[in-house]
């Protein structure tokens, strides 16, 4: 597996369409030939969906590493801050904006905080649940992070 750093992980900007009567609408497609320049606006296929809601004031989540998988972090309401850490360096992003989202490569520590009131993070994961995919312990992740 590639070890990546943190300064892997990349804000995306999203296709984003404008109408003045409307509002907005922004798409997002997967790593295939379906869109018109013949690839998709993610780095990977789409597996699994989820987002995250209602959570409460001054609690944090996320505090977990993925060894495999890669997703794509999105504030589609509100704000919060991702706080990525490869085990040597850390890197901060602010999420506001639903036309934009994070990038996060294999390996990197996650830790979301600071959810304004009504905030909403999607998640698009290149992966199915696996519960083995999961390092929820930061000892055991700096492990991970020098093996060979």
């Amino acid at each position: 597996m590639a070890k990546y750093n943190v300064f892997d992980c990349t804000m995306v900007e999203l296709d984003k369409h404008h109408s003045d009567r409307k509002g907005n609408l922004t798409v997002v497609e997967n790593g295939d030939s379906s869109t018109a320049s013949g690839q998709g606006t993610l780095p990977f296929d789409v597996k699994r969906v989820y987002y995250l809601y209602d959570v409460p004031g001054g609690e944090n989540r996320g505090s977990h590493a993925h060894r495999d998988l890669s997703q794509l972090i999105i504030a589609a309401s509100g704000s919060f801050r991702v706080t990525l850490d490869d085990g040597k360096c850390k890197r901060s992003f602010f999420l506001n904006r639903p036309y934009q989202g994070l990038y996060v490569k294999p390996g990197m520590w996650r830790d979301l905080e600071d959810f304004s009131s009504g905030a909403v993070c999607m998640v698009l994961a290149s992966e199915v649940y696996q519960a083995e995919d999961y390092i929820r312990d930061y000892d055991e992740f700096i492990k991970f992070r020098n093996e060979e």
